[in-house]
């Protein structure tokens, strides 16, 4: 397999593994995955909502073959090598290699959380069938196209951090900061995550801070 010598080292027993959908939220946003996973918040967006109905599409299991090409839908997936474990939208099997496809609303466009979602899958799928798997695809909904993503050696080592880090947060039951950026516009937790109280009180602690040093 493909620059993965580091994650087989070790095997994860079934209570350690952490989920793929885990994985993306932390790609976006650190503190939005804490407070999905550990926190266990929720809130429903317009964004939310259309991803739910994208993924409804292929929700169903089942399998069909269409020329030569196998289409398994919501296939499960685990790796003990990466502790990951989840379920892939649809898998596309090219004689017996493995071709992740996963679905999302929204144009055609590349972000970095779906790459690194649709590398976990794909590092299962190699453990899963001892095959290796070198390319998956997103499939964007509005636009109706494929965007093919490459799992080259630097997106596995991305995937092998983000993995790493997450799983740090998980078993520590951390909350990370809140970053108060342009991701927090679109994001359904605002509301819980309440990003530009939490940035003033730090503003404002170290106004504090600075203050205190000039009356020294």
């Amino acid at each position: 397999m493909a620059d993965e010598p580091d994650a087989l080292a070790t095997e994860f027993d079934e209570q350690d593994f952490i989920p793929i959908s885990a994985l993306e939220h932390y790609a976006y946003c650190p503190r939005q995955a804490a407070l999905i996973h550990v926190e266990m918040v929720w809130d429903e967006n317009l964004y939310t909502q259309r991803g739910r109905f994208v993924h409804e599409i292929v929700d169903q299991p089942g399998s069909e073959t269409l020329g030569e090409i196998r289409v398994e839908r919501a296939l499960p997936l685990w790796s003990r090598g990466w502790g990951l474990v989840g379920k892939a939208d649809v898998v596309e099997f090219h004689g017996e290699t493995p071709y992740p496809v996963d679905y999302k609303h929204g144009p055609r466009r590349r972000r970095e959380h779906d790459d690194l979602q649709l590398c976990a899958q794909a590092v299962c799928l190699e453990e899963m069938t001892g095959r290796e798997v070198l390319r998956g695809a997103i499939f964007h909904a509005t636009s109706q196209h494929r965007r093919e993503v490459v799992f080259d050696p630097a997106l596995r080592r991305r995937l092998r951090g983000a993995v790493a880090q997450l799983r740090e947060i998980l078993q520590g039951h951390t909350l990370p900061p809140a970053p108060n950026d342009k991701r927090c516009r679109q994001c359904s937790l605002k509301s819980s995550c309440l990003p530009m109280v939490v940035a003033e009180e730090k503003r404002m602690a170290r106004l504090a801070s600075a203050l205190y040093l000039l009356d020294e």
